[in-house]
């Protein structure tokens, strides 16, 4: 499989010996910010939705759709962008763009002409900033950790992340009980000038620098590359398979859990809150005990095992009841999550770890252009489901789909397989 030819700037550059580490950090610290009022905004947008708004399934699934739908138009593109620009820079000006977008809406509402218009309109412009600073971000990290070190670092940011999908939806909740929907949207705003402020300190030399436009193969030409050897590799291909199907799960949940708690089940906004980072604890469980279960196990047999997982946990969300029975929900969504961060934190450090450097900015475009553009797809299915069926029918459709995960994995070349690199 051919690869570009070799570029002054195809490789990270590697600042001296004890700047990795600190860069490293800085951009956990930085990633840590933002992603906490992400999991702040992905309950008090919803709820801005439903509790401000007023809105139908359809509508709430409108709103999450755009959150999401960047990655379809221009998820392909944005792996030649990152590895044509500055990427600090770059990832400063998307942080700002976020900041600006996310606060429009509590402003709106104050001065009370918030509308469905400008929800969707915010919710996209963060979607666009967002893919542009994802998949800068997962260009970044191999550039400053050691290939041996990946997974643990991986890891290291997906329990992160899971401590964010833990703390950020109670903290919505409680936000948006105490102040309302649209004000607990300002958290998000300062989180991303956090993030960029921290951004600011990275020095220049651990990142990559842009080549000259007469050195670079031609943009259409670097895509078809990436997409080649994302398509054509026996492991990243069948994943990439799986990932996408797990996805629309989680696009088709973002859009149907607000309504299926507070109009089916009557919890209040705290209550939803804190059953929404149920999935945080479990994901939190799942990145710690990761590296121990691939190395007892192997990396291809627990990403079966934690597939198989998921069919079980799942289900539980649309079979709770009411009251004390909204504990099966909150069981069901913490083993969802545990599964799926299994997923991400295999598959990613894979990629990583054995795609040419010259390649990863567009094989990382490429997953999350296939994969992460299910998620406007299923949460705009999961939508119209709620207004054909009911909140519950159309939760229980999409728990069902997870058991394609397993049937793909196990379709493909990693049956029988112990290890992911065992797949040739």
């Amino acid at each position: 499989m051919s690869t570009t030819s070799p570029e002054r700037t195809d490789r990270p550059v590697r600042a001296p010996a004890t700047t990795p580490a600190a860069a490293f950090w800085r951009y956990w610290t930085a990633s840590t910010a933002s992603g906490l009022g992400d999991a702040v905004t992905a309950i008090a947008l919803p709820l801005t939705a439903v509790s401000v708004l007023h809105a139908g399934g359809f509508q709430v699934g409108l709103v999450t759709a755009a959150g999401y739908v960047a990655w379809l138009v221009i998820g392909l593109p944005a792996g030649v962008l990152v590895q044509r620009l500055p990427l600090r820079g770059t990832q400063i000006a998307m942080d700002l763009l976020r900041a600006a977008a996310i606060a429009s809406v509590p402003l709106a509402a104050a001065f009370g002409v918030l509308g469905l218009p400008h929800l969707v309109a915010a919710a996209l412009l963060l979607s666009f900033a967002s893919v542009v600073f994802d998949v800068g971000n997962a260009t970044f990290l191999p550039s400053v950790v050691p290939p041996e070190q990946l997974t643990a670092r991986n890891s290291l940011t997906s329990a992160t992340h899971s401590v964010n999908q833990l703390a950020g939806p109670s903290l919505g909740g409680l936000l948006v009980q105490l102040l309302g929907a649209a004000t607990a949207l300002v958290v998000d705003a300062v989180s991303f000038l956090c993030s960029a402020a921290l951004l600011r300190t990275l020095p220049r030399a651990s990142v990559e620098r842009p080549a000259p436009a007469a050195d670079r193969p031609s943009f259409g030409a670097q895509i078809r590359e990436g997409w080649r050897y994302v398509t054509r590799h026996p492991v990243v291909g069948p994943c990439l398979a799986e990932a996408t199907c797990i996805n629309f799960v989680c696009g088709a949940l973002m859009a149907v859990v607000p309504v299926f708690l507070v109009r089916t089940l009557d919890a209040p906004a705290g209550l939803v809150g804190l059953l929404m980072a149920a999935e945080g604890v479990g994901s939190l469980i799942g990145a710690a005990f990761t590296p121990r279960l691939a190395a007892r196990f192997g990396t291809a047999r627990t990403l079966v095992l934690g597939s198989l997982f998921g069919v079980l946990a799942a289900p539980l969300m649309p079979l709770a009841p009411g009251g004390a029975g909204l504990l099966l929900f909150a069981l069901g969504n913490a083993g969802f999550g545990a599964s799926v961060v299994v997923l991400s934190i295999l598959t990613r450090t894979h990629r990583q770890t054995t795609t040419p450097a010259a390649l990863l900015p567009r094989v990382m475009a490429t997953v999350r252009f296939v994969s992460w553009g299910a998620i406007p797809v299923g949460a705009l299915a999961a939508g119209t489901a709620v207004s054909l069926w009911g909140a519950r029918t159309a939760l229980a459709l999409a728990c069902a789909l997870t058991v394609l995960s397993p049937v793909l994995l196990l379709s493909s070349r990693l049956r029988g397989a112990r290890d992911l690199t065992d797949v040739v």
